[in-house]
């Protein structure tokens, strides 16, 4: 029997292209989404459960009936300025949310958790690349969410037999390279699909916050990797888990940062037109650099990025783009 898989929000961005790779790796995702921000069309891949993350009667009856052998966790609200000004929201769907799946999980015997955390439960780091001893200190709701779910993952594995593994990704970005996937969001805030989108004249120009950061041109610094590097590493900590891994957490980066206007120069690069776009304030939370340092990935999952160069990058992204858009 195909071995099963429960993706809780299966139908967004990273997890949809995860159940891609579940797929390919001989696996059956099971999707668990609300569909409040994802999207129906992206689960292609294997049923749909439509349930909120903290229904604990939805999640019973889709784990009694599916018998998973293991979840992946990707269900989570990600903007980080909605949650500065609306955190109970943020504490409520990311933290008390993934601590009804965690129970759920418990009640149905499974004892294999792959979360979706996020670079940033580090906030401003103390130091350049982030190793995973960094230390955790979010500066935003989002990413104290998440540092919250880290410390119950660890601390209900010290006392049942629930074991983890928690990705801190950096900046997820690019799409399918088969075209099947992108990136879908409503609102759309990322950097990557709002330049392309402006460049390609598809949309208005980029608003980019703050030009004033401590950095060499004065524009946040990240980095970038690639959806489906990210999906092949949720893969591979699944692999890990079933193997008998112990509870850890890993980055998962490039290992090379890149700013905004470096970006910018980037999408002109691969797209031979500029992109129109104009300076405002800072956001609230967002730190002036994050960078990965991923030796962690390699030397656990034996995980190395293949499609996270910028041009694959922004080439992925633009060809999604223009599909979306018939253009």
């Amino acid at each position: 029997m195909t071995r099963k898989v429960l993706v809780t929000g299966g139908a967004g961005y990273i997890g949809s292209h995860t159940c891609k790779a579940l797929v390919q790796a001989g696996y059956l995702p099971v999707t668990y989404d609300s569909l409040a921000r994802g999207f129906k069309d992206a689960v292609r891949y294997g049923p749909l459960v439509v349930g909120d993350i903290g229904d604990r009667a939805t999640l019973d009856a889709a784990l009694a009936e599916h018998q998973p052998i293991a979840i992946l966790h990707f269900a989570a609200l990600a903007y980080v300025g909605e949650s500065v000004t609306d955190p109970a929201l943020y504490y409520r769907n990311n933290t008390t949310g993934a601590l009804t799946l965690i129970e759920a999980a418990l009640a149905a015997g499974i004892d294999k958790l792959v979360f979706s955390s996020t670079c940033a439960t580090y906030g401003v780091p103390q130091r350049l690349p982030i190793d995973e001893d960094t230390p955790q200190a979010p500066i935003n709701p989002y990413g104290r969410s998440k540092r919250m779910v880290e410390q119950m993952l660890q601390d209900v594995g010290a006392a049942s037999p629930l074991r983890s593994v928690a990705l801190r990704y950096f900046n997820a970005s690019g799409a399918d390279p088969e075209g099947e996937l992108g990136e879908n969001h409503d609102p759309e805030t990322h950097l990557l699909p709002l330049a392309i989108d402006a460049a390609l004249g598809l949309g208005p120009a980029l608003q980019v916050f703050g030009n004033d950061y401590p950095t060499p041109d004065g524009t946040c610094i990240r980095d970038y990797i690639h959806v489906a590097d990210l999906a092949d590493a949720h893969v591979r900590a699944l692999t890990y888990l079933e193997n008998g891994g112990a509870t850890t957490a890993i980055n998962l980066g490039s290992g090379t940062g890149f700013s905004i206007r470096e970006i910018l120069t980037a999408i002109e690069t691969v797209l031979g037109v500029p992109v129109p776009h104009q300076f405002g304030p800072r956001r609230p939370g967002d730190p002036p650099s994050l960078v990965a340092l991923a030796e962690k990935a390699k030397d656990v999952l034996g995980w190395v990025p293949k499609h996270s160069d910028i041009e694959t990058i922004v080439r992925t992204a633009a060809t999604w783009a223009r599909r979306q858009h018939n253009r």
